[in-house]
């Protein structure tokens, strides 16, 4: 089943929508509930949606940071803030075809993401697969049922219910989610919900217009363990994991996402897979499996 996907190719979303935008807050509170909510360290973390890597700062206890998205040209912005060492890996895909072997993470992140997702069933399982045996998946959702999204619909302000379960997409791949839908459907893909923050409480332009940025996000996290009760907040995080234990996969990073297949030979400039004959760009240190360069032809 093709997907459609939300493309930030080119928009410079670092600078539309975070740099100078008004949004500090926001950024300081979602980083003290990832904190919160993050394994301290592990061999591999995989962040999906990475963008520009504005969150990187806070995996530094990972020997090997994956910094995936969609987007080239937020990959590029990353890895200009981040270097070319191999500790990060910077790689272009989709959530619905991670082109990672099974097995091989610790953690895996998605922050801002699945409220693009017209699957996220699917990108639950995607995820699922290529984390270890007790792996980690930290997530952030838009939440559906906020007290304000409530308050307007008991005033008759708005036609649609933030208690019925189902996904509410009110822009075009833009969704809110309701708390139990998505526990539901983590459940589903084999996930362990075991902690959750609400977050963004004060997330009003009027009051972010008159109390300092990081003033609001300290207060905000004082309620973010206990605004995860009712989670009334229209961002949640949730900690989830896969159940076992054991240990990340010790084979290579990557997979075909094409036909699975874990054998792919590594060039200068490409990784060519042996199962299917697809031609995987690496240019300029970003692996680019979006689609692939053709077949039959040796990097």
């Amino acid at each position: 089943m093709d997907h459609e996907i939300c493309d930030y190719e080119g928009t410079s979303y670092r600078a539309r929508f975070w740099d100078g935008q008004g949004r500090e807050y926001e950024d300081l509170a979602e980083r003290i509930a990832l904190s919160g909510l993050l394994p301290p360290s592990g061999r591999r973390i995989v962040e999906i949606g990475a963008g520009f890597g504005r969150l990187a700062a806070l995996y530094a206890g990972y020997e090997q940071v994956v910094l995936l998205d969609y987007a080239v040209s937020g990959l590029r912005e990353a890895q200009e803030r981040l270097g070319t060492s191999e500790r990060f890996v910077y790689v272009a895909a989709d959530v619905y075809r991670l082109p990672l072997a099974p097995g091989t993470c610790d953690t895996a992140v998605t922050v801002r993401v699945l409220h693009h997702l017209e699957d996220v069933p699917a990108a639950l399982r995607s995820i699922a697969a290529v984390l270890r045996p007790g792996g980690t998946y930290v997530l952030e959702y838009a939440n559906k049922r906020n007290l304000k999204a409530i308050a307007r619909y008991l005033l008759r302000q708005q036609s649609w219910s933030p208690f019925t379960p189902e996904p509410y997409e009110f822009v075009r791949l833009n969704f809110d989610f309701h708390p139990d839908w998505m526990v539901q459907e983590l459940k589903r893909a084999g996930f362990i919900v075991d902690a959750g923050k609400a977050v963004s409480h004060f997330r009003y332009p009027f009051v972010k217009r008159v109390v300092p940025a990081r003033t609001l996000a300290a207060a905000d996290g004082v309620f973010q363990d206990v605004g995860a009760g009712w989670k009334l907040s229209p961002s949640i995080f949730l900690r989830a994991r896969v159940s076992g234990t054991g240990s990340s996969s010790g084979g290579g990073l990557f997979c075909c996402p094409t036909c699975r297949s874990l054998d792919l030979k590594l060039g200068d400039d490409a990784l060519v897979c042996e199962g299917c004959g697809a031609v995987w760009s690496k240019v300029d240190g970003i692996y680019d499996f979006k689609s692939p360069r053709g077949a039959d032809s040796a990097p």
